[in-house]
């Protein structure tokens, strides 16, 4: 079996998607399983139906017919008017539809994952439509009825023994199967989702599970870069990483591969590759075991609109292993994830994204026990393989706030 993944860039309109069925038409539809996020900057706008029906009813209907509207577009430029694939979508729109209308309840989490999942189920019905247009036989599958979860909505958690289970007894691997990405479902018949930008993941999962030969990610970039190019300049291809090296890069916050999905590949030595969908003609990047990073260079991540917290005890003693225990604590409970440590005798100080949006109660909890120091908005940059010049670029963006080094990484936050 052969694992592709395509991301909502490579899906943005209608062209894009006769440009993967270019691609399919090349590379071979046999013994293949295609992973689809939702189209473009879908996932985005969905968010913003759960934002209108959690806190602003008044802008559902507007939120739900420029999703309705997007897709109904790009189905027009595929198949014309009046298509068999319109009638589905309108379908699959009327259960989003009656979703909204029937539910009781109040929990974020919950309803994010019940809406936002309609993104990667049009996405995926379109593709799977347009395919069979062109003479390309697949099947489109339910991925919700594959990957089994628990029911941590937004950050779901597989079973692996039901999971693979499953996925053996469904999946034709002689066929070329359409699943959706970034989705599971638990065992109370919800959906469930993997964490955002999952999809990387969903690739992960039925490559280990089905002991894929290879996993291909198609990005709109050569391969996996030293850098972002949205954001630093003269940016180089990597032509092979270690799946360590590539774990190391994600866990800093590295966005060409999702940080959970190495793991499955690397436990079967399974490798992974990062190609152009613009330019099949490049090579892209290789990720296996054991191997050197090439060419050996600086490697930049940045995380921007982070929080950094300084915390020292209110009676001026030291921060002991009793006061950190009890900062972890709150820092789990309110999901602040933790992307940089720093401790000393009397304070301790951490780099925090605020994702779910619960920061401001964790410091009003934190700020009566200690004495707390928040600056935001501040921007995380970690440098793998870093040298002096490569500090100083960084320095160069704004004042640095806080920085540690270690052997093979450098992190420094900044504030612009």
């Amino acid at each position: 079996m052969r694992i592709y993944k395509f991301g909502g860039a490579s899906i943005k309109d209608a062209e894009s998607v006769k440009n993967v069925t270019s691609i399919l038409q090349q590379e071979g539809t046999e013994n293949c399983l295609l992973v689809i996020s939702a189209m473009g900057k879908m996932t985005n706008a969905f968010e913003k139906i759960v934002h209108a029906y959690c806190y602003e009813r008044e802008g559902l209907k507007a939120a739900q017919d420029f999703v309705a509207n997007f897709h109904t577009e790009i189905i027009k430029d595929l198949f014309g008017e009046a298509s068999e694939v319109q009638e589905k979508i309108d379908i699959l729109f009327g259960k989003l539809s009656g979703f909204l209308a029937q539910n009781t309840s109040k929990d974020y989490d919950y309803l994010y994952d019940q809406i936002v999942c309609f993104g990667e189920l049009a996405s995926t019905t379109i593709v799977s439509n347009y395919f069979a247009k062109e003479g390309v036989e697949n099947v489109w599958n339910d991925v919700r009825q594959l990957i089994i979860t628990d029911s941590s909505y937004r950050d779901a958690k597989v079973d692996w023994q039901k999971t693979q289970e499953t996925i053996l007894q469904n999946i034709d691997q002689q066929k070329l199967n359409i699943v959706q990405g970034f989705l599971g479902g638990d065992t109370k018949g919800n959906t469930t989702t993997l964490g955002r930008e999952g999809s990387d993941y969903t690739a992960g999962i039925f490559a280990y599970c089905l002991d894929a030969n290879a996993v291909t990610i198609w990005k709109d970039v050569q391969g996996v870069l030293n850098a972002d190019p949205r954001v630093f300049k003269d940016t180089q291809l990597l032509e092979q990483i270690s799946y360590e090296e590539t774990i190391e890069m994600a866990f800093y916050g590295a966005s060409v591969i999702h940080p959970k999905t190495i793991q499955p590949l690397q436990s079967k030595d399974i490798p992974l590759y990062v190609r152009s969908f613009k330019d099949l003609k490049l090579s892209g990047t290789k990720v296996t075991r054991g191997v050197a990073i090439q060419p050996l260079l600086p490697c930049f991540i940045v995380k921007k609109d982070q929080i950094l917290v300084s915390i020292s005890a209110l009676d001026f003693s030291f921060m002991v292993e009793d006061n950190i225990s009890h900062i972890f604590k709150l820092l789990h409970q309110y999901l602040l994830k933790v992307n940089l440590i720093q401790n000393s005798a009397i304070s301790f100080s951490v780099c925090v994204d605020n994702k779910f949006n619960q920061f401001e109660t964790f410091y009003e909890e934190l700020k009566s026990s200690y004495k707390v120091d928040v600056v935001k908005g501040v921007d995380l940059y970690t440098v793998r393989h870093f040298t002096e010049e490569a500090l100083e670029r960084i320095n160069k963006t704004g004042q640095p706030l806080l920085t540690q080094i270690n052997k093979e990484t450098a992190q420094v936050v900044v504030n612009k």
